[in-house]
C-alpha cells in the first residue's frame, strides 16, 4: 500500500466550494451522484457538513459497469429518512420522469407545507452536486432534454454555475465536481484514480494499477482469470499482471513491458472490460479489514474539515 496520501484541489474546486454553500440558501435539496462502482469514495464528506438536514437524493450512476448485486445492497444501505437513493442509466437515459417524481415524493413535507399556507408550490429547487467525472453534465442534458451541459469524459469539465429548468416540478443548479481537499484514506485516493475522477498526471499510475490488480486478487479472482486468460492468480499482484502481459503480448524485446502493462490494465478496468465490478462493498457486509467502508461520511467530513498541510 503506497504510504503517501493523494492531495488534489485546484483553485477551481476551493472556489466552487465556496459557491455552493452560497447557493445551498436557494434549493430545497440536493441531488448528488455517485459512482455506482465506488458508491463510498465518490461521497463527497464536505457535503456533510454543507447539506445540514437537507433532503438529498443519491444518484448512482454507471449503475452498467458496477456488480448489480451490489447496487441493489448499496441503495439499500444509503435510505434513511432525509435520504432517497436509485440506480440510474445516463447513458440510455429515460430517466426524468422518475427523478422528478422521486424528487416530488422526497419533498413532500415541503409541499404540504406550502399548501397549507394557502401558497401555490413552486417548482422545487434542487442543487446538482458530485465529485468529477461520475456523469453531472450528462444527468443536467437528460434532465432538461438538451445539451444545457458540456460533457466529458474527464474530471474538470464543468467550471461554472448554472441554472436548468427541468419542465415545471424541478428546477436545477449544476456546480463543478469538488473533491476533498485531503484523502485521508489510501484505498478512497487510487479507486478514484483508478476509475478517472483524479488526474492521471497527479498520482503514480503503477501504485494505482498494482493496488487494483491486489483488490481483484483478493475479492474478483473471477476477472482476472477471464480477462487474461490467466490458468491461476499468482502470490502477488504483479506477478499476476506479469502473467497476463506475457499472455496478452504486452513484451518489449522479450521482456514484460511494465509501463504498457500498467497503462493497458488501467484502460481495462476504465472501459469495463473486467466486467462489472463494484470496488467497495455495502455497510452491512464490510470485513475487518476494510476499514475505507467502516468509517462513516460524517468521520470523514471531520476530517475533510481540518486544515490541509502543504474529485463527462
Amino acid at each position: 500500500m503506497p504510504s503517501s496520501i493523494i492531495q488534489w484541489f485546484p483553485g477551481h474546486m476551493a472556489k466552487a466550494r465556496r459557491q455552493m454553500e452560497e447557493n445551498l440558501k436557494k434549493v430545497d435539496f440536493i441531488i448528488e451522484i455517485r459512482d455506482a462502482r465506488m458508491p463510498f469514495s465518490s461521497a463527497n464528506p464536505l457535503l456533510e457538513q454543507l447539506a445540514g438536514n437537507k433532503p438529498r437524493l443519491v444518484l448512482l450512476s454507471k449503475m452498467d459497469k458496477a456488480d448489480p448485486v451490489q447496487t441493489k445492497a448499496w441503495i439499500e444501505a444509503l435510505q434513511s429518512d432525509h435520504v432517497s437513493a436509485m440506480a440510474v442509466d445516463l447513458i440510455k437515459g429515460g430517466f426524468r420522469n422518475k427523478i422528478i417524481s422521486r424528487s416530488l415524493e422526497l419533498n413532500k413535507a415541503l409541499i404540504e407545507k406550502q399548501k397549507k399556507r394557502g401558497i401555490r408550490p413552486r417548482a422545487l429547487r434542487a442543487m446538482v452536486v458530485g465529485i468529477p467525472n461520475v456523469g453531472k453534465s450528462t444527468f443536467i442534458n437528460g434532465l432538461a432534454g438538451r445539451k444545457a451541459a458540456v460533457t466529458g469524459d474527464r474530471p474538470g469539465v464543468t467550471k461554472s454555475l448554472q441554472w436548468i429548468k427541468a419542465g415545471s416540478d424541478l428546477e436545477v443548479l449544476d456546480t463543478p465536481g469538488v473533491l476533498w481537499p485531503k484523502f485521508d484514506d489510501p484505498h478512497s485516493g487510487l479507486i478514484l484514480a483508478a476509475l478517472g475522477s483524479i488526474k492521471d498526471d497527479v498520482v503514480h499510475m503503477d501504485d494505482v494499477a498494482l493496488y487494483c490488480a491486489g483488490f481483484l486478487c483478493e475479492h474478483n479472482p473471477e476477472a482476472l482469470l477471464k480477462t487474461y486468460s490467466l490458468d491461476r492468480i499468482e502470490e502477488m499482484p504483479w506477478e499476476t499482471l506479469e502473467a497476463a502481459a506475457r499472455k496478452k503480448g504486452w513484451l518489449q524485446r522479450g521482456s514484460v513491458d511494465e509501463n504498457r502493462t500498467m497503462r493497458t490494465f488501467i484502460q481495462d478496468i476504465r472501459s469495463g472490460k473486467l466486467g462489472r465490478i463494484t470496488w467497495e462493498l455495502p455497510p452491512q457486509k464490510e470485513s475487518a479489514d476494510q476499514t475505507s467502508v467502516s468509517d462513516s461520511s460524517e468521520e470523514k467530513a471531520e476530517d475533510a474539515s481540518k486544515p490541509v498541510s502543504s474529485a463527462e
